[in-house]
C-alpha cells in the first residue's frame, strides 16, 4: 500500500475516513467545517493519544483554510484570507505578552521559502518600546537551515526564546500535502508544534512547549506533493490505478513535486501570512492601518 505523506490533520483525517469507512468515527477526534471571510475552514480536534496515533499527529487543534480564492483571483482574496487566518491564530495566541515569530525553511530554495518570506514582512515591534504605544510586543528571526548554518532551527529558536523569553511562538514553514489541489491553496494553523522536514521525510528537532519553554503555534502552506502519490493521482484520472501503490515509490522516493507558479505563488502566500500574523497579533489594528504601517 502507498503511504500519502502530508503534513495537513484535514488530510490525514479524511485518509482514514476514506480506508475506514465515511460514516466511521473516529476516536479521539472531533472535526467539522466552518465558513470565515466566505472561505472554507476545516476543524480537526485531536482530542488524545488514540486520535494521536490514527492520524500519526500531536494532541491539538488543526485549522485549515482554504485559501484558493487567491488563484482564483476573487474580489478582496488577499484581504479575506489575511482576516480569516487572523481569525483563526487569534484565540490559539495568548491574550499579552512577547510573540517570536520564526520563519522555518531555506530562502534559496523557493518551494521552502515561505517562512523566511513571511517573517521578513511582519510587523515587528519589540525594539519600537514607547515609539508605538498600545502595539504588543513582536520579534522575529529566519532561522536558516541545518546546511548552511550548522545548527538546528530549534537550536535558533531556543536560543532566543531563552534570552527574551516569549509567551509564545509562531513557527511558519512549508509543509507537504498529499493531494494536487490542496498545493498552495490551504493554510494549516495549529496549537500543536511543530517538526521541521517531517512531511518530506527530513526529520528535524521537534518545536515543542517542552522545547522551547513556551507554547508554540504553528502556520503552514503545503508546497510540495510526493512524486509517487502524483502519480496514484495521474493514473486514477486516466482510469488506470495501480494495482500495487507500493512499487511507485521504487527510485521516485525522494522526488517531490511542486506547481510551476511556485515563485509567484510564494511571494503572494507569504505576504498573506504576514498580514494574517500581524493582525492577529495586534487586533487593533485593521487591515488598511497595517498597510500604511508596511508600506
Amino acid at each position: 500500500m502507498l503511504t500519502i505523506r502530508t503534513d495537513l490533520a484535514a488530510e490525514a483525517h479524511q485518509l482514514w475516513r476514506r480506508r475506514a469507512g465515511e460514516t466511521t468515527a473516529l476516536p479521539g477526534v472531533a472535526a467539522g467545517e466552518e465558513v470565515l471571510e466566505g472561505l472554507p475552514v476545516t476543524r480537526v480536534e485531536i482530542l488524545d493519544q488514540e486520535g494521536a496515533r490514527a492520524l500519526g499527529k500531536p494532541v491539538g487543534r488543526y485549522y485549515t483554510l482554504d485559501v484558493s480564492a487567491l488563484w482564483r483571483r476573487e474580489e478582496e482574496a488577499p484581504r479575506r484570507c489575511a482576516r480569516a487566518a487572523a481569525a483563526l491564530l487569534r484565540p490559539l495566541l495568548p491574550e499579552e505578552g512577547l510573540v517570536l515569530a520564526a520563519g522555518l525553511g531555506n530562502r534559496s530554495m523557493t518551494p521552502d521559502a515561505l517562512g523566511p518570506l513571511t517573517a521578513g514582512q511582519l510587523l515587528v515591534t519589540r525594539h519600537l518600546g514607547e515609539a508605538l504605544p498600545g502595539l504588543r510586543p513582536v520579534a522575529a528571526l529566519a532561522a536558516g537551515v541545518l546546511g548552511d548554518t550548522g545548527l538546528e532551527a530549534a537550536e535558533w529558536i531556543r536560543g532566543a526564546a531563552e534570552r527574551i523569553r516569549p509567551a509564545a511562538v509562531v513557527a511558519v514553514d512549508a509543509l507537504a500535502a498529499g493531494d494536487l489541489e490542496r498545493l498552495c491553496a490551504s493554510v494549516q494553523i495549529s496549537d500543536a508544534g511543530l517538526i521541521p522536514g517531517s512531511g518530506v521525510g527530513n526529520h528535524r528537532k521537534a518545536l515543542t512547549e517542552e522545547v522551547l519553554g513556551a507554547p508554540v503555534i504553528s502556520v503552514g502552506v503545503p508546497t510540495v506533493v510526493d512524486a509517487a502519490t502524483v502519480a496514484v493521482h495521474i493514473l486514477e484520472e486516466a482510469g488506470r490505478p495501480p494495482e500495487d501503490c507500493a512499487a511507485l515509490h521504487g527510485r521516485g522516493a525522494r522526488l517531490f513535486v511542486t506547481p510551476d507558479a511556485i515563485d509567484r505563488q510564494v511571494r503572494e502566500l507569504a505576504a498573506v501570512l504576514a498580514r494574517g500574523l500581524s493582525l492577529a497579533l495586534q487586533p487593533e489594528l485593521a487591515y488598511e492601518d497595517l498597510e500604511a504601517l508596511l508600506a
